[in-house]
């Protein structure tokens, strides 16, 4: 796999990490061992499961630490929409329309990985009969 800096979805995601990281920089006191800790290290999960999928040895890997990524923005996601229910962040928080972008590229890439194993696989079939 190419070097993961060049993923958008990777740059898109360290973007979100920034952004989380200042949107729960005043959250109060008492959150900060609990849900913010928990939304920081969601965010900093999905460009590094990015990142390690791409420094893998198959696109087979790839995939899964995609899958990896987008469980975490899910996870993400749901402990910022828990902010904003509590009132520890505006519903027009930056990092809310950040992780719905990268959930969109990363799901995009995931699509695209499997699409091109899919595209191998049957290469070699075609190939060996």
């Amino acid at each position: 796999m190419s070097d993961y800096r060049n993923l958008i979805a990777w740059r898109e995601a360290m973007i979100l990490a920034e952004c989380v990281y200042h949107d729960t920089e005043n959250f109060p006191g008492h959150e900060i061992f609990g849900l913010r800790a928990q939304i920081r290290r969601a965010a900093v999960s999905v460009p590094s499961n990015l990142a390690e999928g791409s420094g893998r040895n198959s696109s087979g890997e790839m995939r899964q630490l995609v899958g990896y990524a987008c469980a975490s923005l899910a996870e993400l996601e749901t402990q910022l929409e828990l902010a904003v229910r509590l009132g520890f962040l505006a519903a027009d928080a930056s990092a809310i329309g950040q992780a719905d972008r990268v959930a969109k590229l990363a799901s995009a890439l995931r699509r695209f990985l499997s699409q091109a194993d899919a595209a191998s696989h049957e290469k070699r079939v075609t190939k060996n009969e």
